[in-house]
């Protein structure tokens, strides 16, 4: 199967239905993150086809269980989540968070190169940053405990704002560890084609 391929299926799958043009960009996403592995070492994945499933549907399968408004992918690494999402939704402001240098320039270099003019960098560490005005939605994946995710991230989110950590297997043991002040209570089971593993969103209210 083909990367193309491979995404048309899982795009179907997931019952996304995208804007003109997207699915060409996630395509050339991929090209891009297969080039600029090789000198930044930006993930483990090397096969386009496994990035398919792995980062661009994995990454869209959270959007329907997102709430609207301004997001923040904090770690953003090579872009995933943030990246595919802002391909996927035009019309939401999304802001690519990472502390690495050489990171932060592929970031910078994706968003120019796939004309992305709903999205910009911010290239720092998370628990010095103070934007304004803050996000509705912080999200990570593979940034840290919850608990870490929580205590580093909860002052980017306006009140009312919605954290949002993307796990594997049901993280019972670090739902265990949250804060009292902070309600995460609401885990979703999510559905990822072509992908053979368990992924859950979970859902923070401070």
């Amino acid at each position: 199967m083909t990367p193309a391929a491979a995404l048309a299926r899982g795009l179907q799958e997931l019952a996304l239905e995208l804007p003109a043009g997207a699915t060409e960009r996630l395509l050339a996403y991929v090209a891009l993150l297969e080039k600029w592995n090789r000198t930044y070492n930006l993930t483990a994945i090397r096969d386009p086809l496994a990035m398919v499933s792995q980062h661009l549907l994995d990454s869209l399968a959270v959007r329907a269980e997102l709430p609207a408004g301004t997001l923040v992918d904090v770690g953003a690494g090579a872009g995933l989540p943030g990246i595919p999402l802002a391909i996927a939704e035009p019309q939401r402001r999304i802001t690519l968070n990472e502390a690495n240098e050489k990171k932060g320039a592929f970031l910078r270099q994706a968003v120019i190169e796939l004309r992305l003019t709903n999205a910009s960098v911010y290239i720092g560490r998370v628990e010095r940053w103070r934007p304004q005005p803050r996000f509705e939605i912080a999200i990570c994946r593979g940034f840290a405990s919850l608990a870490e995710f929580i205590a580093s991230c909860r002052h980017l989110v306006s009140p009312g704002g919605t954290l949002a950590a993307m796990k594997g297997i049901y993280p019972a043991a670090e739902l265990a560890r949250v804060p009292q002040d902070c309600d995460c209570r609401d885990v979703r089971k999510l559905y990822v084609p072509l992908l053979d593993a368990d992924r859950h969103l979970v859902l923070c209210r401070a």
